[in-house]
């Protein structure tokens, strides 16, 4: 959509109440090529009203241009320019509460001391019972280190927290579980290894999030070895399991069989690698794949894939999935008609959609539609009620069938904030779980 590129900002102006003054005003924005959000009226006075407008600029200087000229015009006073974005980050997304007012005596000696001793011994001597009087049954940890946030790349921990926020924003809203942002100040991978294992005892579920490759697939090898609640690399198993589902409604809507289909991954990063692994065992044959790295290419060959370049599999594939970072690396002379382009990389993609459209693509997004959001927080949901010691890709098969299957006709994806659709797919995660007998009724044990 136009505006998805756009700074957004409020202009709170006081304007005096006077016929033509706002008219004026938004006429001045108009000329400046600005567009025009919603207006609010803030405060009514007298022979003057305060009012915010909502405005879409390109970039820093075309908000300066506006602002230049918002305050030459007469009888208009330009209190202040506002960013939403920020102000919803002050203090940050989230907080831990309690559950329970502690506001006299008698609460206060069950929730704390004497009474908690009580089940700090049952839980002492039934280990199983954390999940029934702790917490610990609705908590996930979101671990990072910051080397790979959204197309930032290598921003560090604390520049990585209001992402980790955002993500615990949703799993909660979502589906309810408690997330937990931890941001680990190190990467060498067995310090993370070992840290993200020393404090799991605390939840049911670990997320790893924005983990550059490929250290990211050691570190989610090693720590599920040693932990015996699940782990998941978003970027790897959430991105998998979205895109195929959104294959599965592309393939109903343009008749192409994918079982039928060559298909080719561009860029075999902690994305590609993973789509490339679930397309392979779902299709059950290989998938082609091109990056410039080497490694990248041979841990593609040792998974079964075909390794092949970028100009072999514009030619050949009649569904190519690009998730290489580089904007603009497919060009337009490159599509061939009839072929299905996911051009993933954010913020920028491959190739826009419109344009691989316009050079003959039967179908083509980017992604900003298929999301991760739309698997991880029911997949956690689900894993973490089924009580399972990891997720397996029986589990993240079934999430994408869940949410290919809720889309509406016509729709490659449905709607992310659907709490029903994440209903239905923790519901089909922990189906999958218990028809492979991974469910276990106690942790005894695990964590000794």
């Amino acid at each position: 959509m136009w505006w998805e590129d756009k700074l957004v900002r409020t202009l709170r102006c006081r304007l005096l109440q006077k016929p033509g003054v706002l008219g004026g005003l938004l006429s001045t924005i108009g000329a400046e090529k600005a567009y025009i959000g919603e207006i609010k009226i803030i405060h009514m006075g007298s022979n003057y009203m305060d009012r915010d407008i909502t405005i879409f600029v390109d970039d820093g200087a075309h908000l300066e241009r506006v602002i230049l000229a918002v305050r030459s015009c007469p009888q208009v006073q330009l209190l202040e320019v506002r960013d939403e974005v920020l102000e919803m980050h002050q203090g940050g997304k989230i907080a831990v509460r309690s559950r329970y007012e502690v506001n006299n005596i008698s609460v206060l000696r069950k929730v704390y001391t004497p009474g908690v001793a009580e089940v700090s011994l049952l839980i002492k001597n039934n280990p199983a019972l954390v999940r029934r009087y702790t917490a610990i049954r609705h908590l996930v940890a979101i671990v990072t280190d910051g080397s790979a946030v959204l197309g930032l790349g290598d921003v560090g921990p604390l520049a990585a927290m209001p992402v980790m926020e955002g993500k615990a924003c949703l799993m909660e809203t979502l589906t309810g579980l408690s997330a937990v942002p931890v941001l680990i100040s190190t990467k060498d991978p067995e310090k993370i290894i070992e840290t993200v294992v020393n404090i799991a005892p605390t939840f049911s579920a670990i997320q790893l999030e924005d983990i550059s490759a490929p250290r990211c697939f050691y570190i989610e090898e090693k720590i599920q070895e040693r932990v015996p609640i699940p782990v998941m690399h978003d970027d790897q198993h959430g991105t998998a399991c979205v895109v195929t589902a959104a294959l599965l409604n592309i393939s109903r809507i343009t008749g192409r069989d994918l079982k039928k289909s060559c298909i080719g991954i561009i860029g075999l990063g902690a994305a590609g690698y993973a789509i490339s692994r679930m397309l392979m065992f779902y299709l059950e044959r290989p998938v082609k794949g091109a990056d410039i790295n080497p490694e990248a290419c041979e841990r593609l060959r040792q998974a079964g894939g075909i390794v092949s370049d970028l100009k072999e599999i514009m030619s050949s594939c009649e569904v190519v999935i690009a998730t290489s970072g580089v904007p603009g690396l497919i060009k337009k002379e490159m599509i061939r008609k009839g072929q299905i382009i996911l051009a993933l990389s954010n913020p920028n993609p491959e190739i826009e959609p419109e344009e691989a459209l316009a050079a003959g693509a039967a179908y083509a997004a980017d992604g900003k539609v298929i999301n991760n959001i739309l698997g991880f927080p029911g997949i956690f949901r689900g894993a973490v009620d089924a009580n399972v010691p990891r997720i397996t890709r029986e589990m993240l098969l079934a999430a994408a069938r869940a949410i290919a299957d809720y889309a509406s006709p016509g729709e490659i994806v449905p709607n992310p904030l659907d709490r029903n659709l994440h209903r239905n797919v923790a519901r089909a995660v922990a189906k999958v779980a218990l028809e492979l007998k991974l469910n276990r009724d106690d942790l005894t044990g695990y964590f000794d």
